[in-house]
């Protein structure tokens, strides 16, 4: 028969842990792609992820996970456009992606990803 455990106050630390990941840490981020149509205009990638940007780009650069077009055509990533946005909890992240991406195509880029 298992004892239970006395509450210790240490306990509150996965308290503030679990308060932590409420606020959220992915993010959103936007790669710059050069001539992904073939026709000399830019586009970009819009996505989202648990890691760092920069280390999802990394990511993406290396074939891991990666979208096709951003391992072929994938110049830089663009933090004026995401900076401020993270980090964020994952159901925010995942309305920010199309958020994000919408606003891009809005302003008549070529888009990719962002579902």
């Amino acid at each position: 028969m298992k004892k239970k455990r006395k509450s210790k106050p240490d306990d509150d630390v996965s308290a503030s842990s679990a308060k932590k990941r409420a606020s959220g840490h992915h993010s959103v981020y936007v790669v710059y792609l050069r001539n992904p149509r073939g026709d000399g205009k830019a586009g970009y990638y819009v996505g989202m992820t648990g890691l760092s940007p920069e280390r999802r780009f990394q990511n993406h650069k290396q074939g891991v996970k990666a979208a096709r077009i951003v391992t072929r055509c994938g110049e830089r990533l663009v933090p004026r456009l995401y900076v401020h946005l993270n980090p964020m909890p994952f159901a925010k992240a995942v309305e920010m992606e199309v958020a994000l991406a919408d606003s891009l195509r809005k302003r008549g880029y070529t888009v990719y990803g962002g579902h």
